[in-house]
């Protein structure tokens, strides 16, 4: 894909919604401010209605089932409970169990296989319902902006859909619309996430959730964050400009709004219609999608927080499988330098078995009061993440594991150590730097690959510092707010 110069966005340079043009969408786009407003009102009540009904009759059942005792059975029940009231409420809340399902520890091992297997299949808009959005985005004479725009959706996934568009120029386009009200639908989701913690400390005193709770609750919100998302194509653009084999949609900032966001539309092969290809394939596939998750985070301290299959395709030349599609950066993070080599310590104090720079690495990412125990336990789950890239030799990310079991018996085993030494306190850092690593080695696992990650992972940090990231950060688009990315702490970013 021939790179084109992407403008830096600021809140401003967002297109608002138009105010003049002929109106040509027929009598169902309607703009009635009070009848819309009722409607929003009426929706909230029935979702804060849908959502309390059903998590409420799970915690009434948990709080009984502890109140008399119970045994494995009993947690077996609980969870598959929790999964079907979560299943059943799709939306928002949907994408919470999705995320709570890829961090380990954050709840017992029998909760976390049940929400694992759910899948987001929220129905999408009728065309009625999308051109009343499309009209609230882009203005009354939102069509004539594009040659042709489909009425079925090509997706539809918890928080919004995608439609396939073309542009007058003739591209072609990706329009990611989100469903109406969602910001409400959030917040009533997101009460309802306090419940389930709550059960969770009522059973399990090995982790104090309440970062984890706040580092979902963010993650979630900046999901409905286009702006956000939309500085964050800009970024990977900007970093993958001179990398044929990765690609990144081109957004559109006359198309696109706070609820709309419109991108190339890049076409692309699923993952997993490769595991049938060559080892070769399933190797450049892979080493592909490592470097563009840890090129960002080594040299400029920014991850794809969200590395599942469904955001990556293939795309092929002269019938060859040649790179990959990278998508959804809803969910992206920018660390400190510092944490960046809190990461980069972890890794040779492992190599080492240097205790010191450990324990220094663990302080770096947010960890405090690390005792000896505490340091033993987390080793468990380090060496765990760490363990391919601290071997120097061709395998797979982890030998004789399924993609569905990765990771489930080493976090069983951290949380046993947890609850033996009472709550600890997980960064948030390190919350979203495991839910990212676990996701990605999943694909590799998919895939099947067999390669060298030691010699990979040190090609990545071969030439690292603090103030390598910290200028090579500088050249990235400005964010929105006008921060200086030089500054930016997970725990503190505000882009508004």
């Amino acid at each position: 894909m021939a790179d084109q110069k992407t403008p830096e966005l600021s809140q401003s340079s967002v297109a608002l919604p138009a105010t003049d043009g002929p109106h040509d969408d027929g009598p169902d786009d309607i703009h009635d401010d009070a009848y819309n407003d009722a409607n929003r009102f009426g929706r909230r009540v029935k979702r804060y209605a849908q959502v309390n009904s059903g998590m409420g009759g799970f915690v009434a059942r948990a709080a009984t089932s502890r109140l008399f005792g119970r045994g494995d059975s009993d947690i077996q029940r609980e969870a598959a409970d929790l999964a079907r009231v979560m299943g059943t409420l799709k939306g928002p809340l949907m994408k919470v169990a999705q995320m709570l399902a890829t961090v380990p520890d954050v709840l017992p091992p029998e909760y976390a296989a049940e929400l694992a297997q759910l899948q987001s299949d929220a129905p999408p808009m009728g065309w009625a319902f999308t051109k009343r959005r499309m009209r609230s985005e882009l203005g009354p004479a939102w069509r004539t902006r594009f040659a042709s725009f489909e009425h079925e959706p090509s997706a539809a996934a918890s928080l919004g859909q995608v439609h396939r568009a073309f542009h007058h120029d003739g591209s072609e386009l990706a329009c990611k619309l989100q469903y109406p009200d969602m910001a409400s639908a959030v917040e009533a989701d997101l009460k309802q996430l306090k419940m389930v913690f709550a059960v969770h400390r009522s059973m399990q005193s090995a982790i104090d959730t309440s970062e984890i709770a706040k580092e979902i609750a963010e993650r979630v919100r900046e999901e409905l964050d286009y702006v956000r998302e939309a500085w964050h194509m800009h970024v990977y653009r900007t970093i993958f400009k001179d990398e044929p084999r990765v690609r990144v949609p081109r957004l559109y900032d006359d198309l696109s709004s706070p609820r709309l966001l419109t991108m190339d539309w890049l076409h692309g092969r699923k993952l997993l219609d490769y595991k049938q290809h060559s080892q070769e394939d399933r190797n450049f596939l892979t080493r592909v999608m490592f470097h563009a998750w840890w090129y960002p985070f080594a040299h400029h301290g920014v991850i794809h927080g969200d590395p599942h299959l469904g955001n990556y395709t293939a795309f092929e030349e002269d019938g060859r499988v040649a790179g990959i599609n990278l998508f959804d950066y809803g969910c992206v993070r920018i660390f400190s330098p510092r944490f960046v080599q809190g990461v980069v310590d972890l890794y040779h104090g492992l190599g080492k078995d240097d205790r010191d720079q450990i324990v220094h690495a663990y302080e770096c990412w947010g960890f405090s009061n690390l005792s000896n125990e505490l340091v033993d336990a987390l080793n468990v789950w380090a060496r765990f993440i760490y363990g391919p890239l601290l071997d120097d030799r061709v395998r797979t990310i982890a030998d004789g594991v399924s993609p569905a079991e990765y990771g489930r018996k080493q976090a069983f085993k951290v949380h046993q150590e947890f609850k033996r030494l009472g709550p600890v306190t997980v960064p948030r850092e390190f919350v979203f730097m495991d839910r990212a690593a676990i996701g990605l080695g999943g694909v590799f696992l998919h895939l099947g690959a067999e390669l060298n990650f030691y010699e990979m992972f040190n090609q990545q940090i071969e030439d690292f510092s603090q103030d390598r990231v910290l200028a090579a950060r500088r050249l990235l688009p400005a964010a929105p707010g006008d921060i200086d990315p030089s500054h930016m702490e997970l725990k503190l970013i505000s882009f508004f």
